[in-house]
């Protein structure tokens, strides 16, 4: 009897957790949402075609891209009354790595959102808090030395117009500080973007490589078909502060 009474307690305590949760809005619910981000990398108004896709830029000269890499960070989405929800981490956009455009937000809070921004390039303290794992890890290959730190962006590809051997040419941006800093702060804005709890909104963004050699500073592959170190990186960077657009 004692045991038949305990269960028979035991279940009137349950079925009146149940009934108070009933009256709790949202009680069991994650009360967050999902934002996807599709980083879509374009030259000029095609999609981007690693090696096979062939381009022009602004004089006239024929190139073929076989490699395009980029750091993204301190995303921060505003909503339309004026909050901000930061994600503190790092991405690297790859072409080659479907996966990595990719970038998934949990936990946004449901609102209606009007902006992004976010830095292409790494801040100051990342680039100087020693060995970093994830999108920083040195072994992806975005990495020059520790007094140097990370590159920001790389654009690599072939143009007939180019003097290097193998007529290639390469733009490895990078460097945080003054008078060379190629850090670059993006702001994207949109009509109100809807997230719901327990919902997904995607956003597309495109990304311009022909940008990368247009303006303000054109690019000659004649002249200069390599920047890897200080030498025209914040000029490369001025170019590449416009190459963001969002996609309807």
């Amino acid at each position: 009897m004692k045991i038949y009474r305990k269960v028979i307690s035991s279940f009137f305590c349950i079925a009146a957790l149940m009934a108070a949760m009933s009256f709790i809005p949202n009680a069991g619910k994650n009360k967050k949402g999902t934002l996807i981000i599709n980083f879509e990398n374009y030259v000029g108004d095609n999609l981007l075609q690693l090696d096979s896709g062939k381009y022009e830029n602004e004089l006239g000269q024929e190139y073929t891209i076989s490699k395009f890499r980029y750091y993204l960070g301190n995303i921060r989405l505003k909503n339309n009354a004026g909050k901000e929800f930061i994600i503190d981490k790092y991405f690297l956009i790859d072409e080659e790595d479907k996966e990595s455009k990719k970038i998934m937000l949990n936990d946004v809070a449901p609102g209606e959102y009007t902006s992004m921004s976010f830095i292409v390039g790494v801040d100051s303290a990342h680039n100087c808090s020693g060995i970093q794992t994830g999108a920083l890890d040195p072994a992806k290959g975005m990495f020059w030395a520790w007094n140097t730190g990370y590159i920001f962006l790389k654009l690599e590809g072939h143009a007939p117009a180019s003097k290097s051997p193998g007529h290639i040419f390469e733009y490895h941006i990078g460097g945080f500080k003054e008078p060379v800093n190629c850090i670059k702060n993006i702001k994207l804005t949109f009509d109100n973007l809807h997230i719901e709890n327990n919902g997904a909104a995607v956003l597309k963004i495109k990304a311009d490589a022909a940008q990368i050699l247009k303006s303000p500073f054109t690019v000659d592959f004649a002249s200069l078909s390599s920047v890897v170190d200080v030498h025209h990186a914040a000029d490369i960077a001025n170019n590449y502060a416009d190459m963001f657009s969002v996609l309807k």
